[in-house]
C-alpha cells in the first residue's frame, strides 16, 4: 500500500469537510486492492440531513488511488448533485450543501486553457446535464458582483471590531446564510444575510424568513442622504408645476 498516497487522500477529506471519520475505511478499501469503491456517510446542517457518496479508483497498476467525485443528496427535498474534485479548489461538503440550497458560492475555477480565474456559482434548477447533473452557473469578475457594498452600507452591530467584517465575508462566499444583529429604528433586530450574485445583491430575511429591505437598515448618516435625495427630488418635480400655474396667473 501506498502509504504517502493514503495520507493525502485523508488530508483530501479533512480538507474537503468531511472530517476523519472515514479514514479507517478508507484504509481497508485500499489495502483491499480493490479498483474501485464508494464510502458513505451524512452530515448534518440547520437541521438538514445531507447523505454523501464518495467515489475512488485505482490508478494504473493499482499504485495510487484518486477521489474523483461525491454523490450529495439532500433527504428532505429528494434532490441530488454530483461534484466533481478539481485540483486546487473543489466543492466542500457544506458548500454542497449551500448550493443545493439554493445559494451561491465563491471559488476559484479553471477554464479549458487552464487559466484559473475566482467567480460566484449557482446551481442552475432549470436546466441539467445528460448525467442528470443541474449545470453550474458562474459570475466572473466581470459580472462585477461585489456583495461588500451592500455590507458596508448597513448598519451591522460589531461589524467594526477585528476581524468581524472579514469573518462575514468569507461566510458569505462559502455560500453560508450568516446571521447578523442590526439595527432598525433604533432596535436591534436578527437578519440573515445571503450572497444573490444574479440579482447583484444580498438578502436579507428575519428569523421567520421574511424578506427585508437593505433601506431600513443603513447607518444612520446613509438613511439622512437618502431622504435629502428624495427631498430634493420632490423639489425639483414641483418647480415645474409652481412654474406653469405661475404663468397662468399672470396670463389672465
Amino acid at each position: 500500500m501506498n502509504t504517502e498516497n493514503l495520507s493525502y487522500l485523508q488530508k483530501q477529506l479533512l480538507n474537503l469537510g468531511f472530517g476523519e471519520q472515514l479514514n479507517e475505511e478508507l484504509e481497508k478499501n485500499i489495502k483491499s486492492g480493490k479498483k474501485e469503491f464508494t464510502l458513505t456517510t451524512d452530515q448534518e446542517y440547520n437541521k438538514q440531513n445531507v447523505d454523501y457518496t464518495l467515489h475512488y479508483k485505482a490508478g494504473d497498476n493499482n499504485e495510487m488511488y484518486f477521489f474523483n467525485k461525491y454523490d450529495a443528496s439532500l433527504r428532505d427535498k429528494e434532490m441530488q448533485q454530483t461534484f466533481y474534485i478539481n485540483k486546487g479548489s473543489s466543492i466542500t461538503a457544506k458548500e454542497s450543501y449551500n448550493l443545493m440550497e439554493g445559494r451561491a458560492v465563491h471559488k476559484q475555477l479553471e477554464n479549458l486553457e487552464g487559466e484559473k480565474y475566482n467567480a460566484w456559482i449557482i446551481l442552475d434548477k432549470e436546466n441539467k446535464t445528460e448525467n442528470g447533473n443541474f449545470k453550474l452557473r458562474s459570475f466572473s469578475e466581470n459580472w462585477n458582483y461585489k456583495p461588500e457594498r451592500a455590507i458596508d452600507k448597513m448598519d451591522i452591530v460589531g461589524i467594526n471590531d477585528e476581524g468581524a467584517r472579514e469573518k462575514l465575508m468569507k461566510s458569505l462566499e462559502k455560500g453560508n446564510r450568516h446571521q447578523v444583529t442590526a439595527m432598525k429604528d433604533g432596535k436591534e433586530v436578527k437578519l440573515y444575510l445571503e450572497a444573490n450574485p444574479a440579482e447583484h445583491r444580498v438578502n436579507l430575511t428575519n428569523w421567520k424568513g421574511e424578506a427585508q429591505q437593505l433601506e431600513h437598515y443603513k447607518k444612520p448618516e446613509l438613511k439622512n442622504d437618502v431622504k435629502k435625495d428624495q427631498k430634493q427630488a420632490q423639489t425639483a418635480e414641483d418647480a415645474p408645476e409652481k412654474k406653469q400655474r405661475k404663468s397662468a396667473k399672470m396670463k389672465v
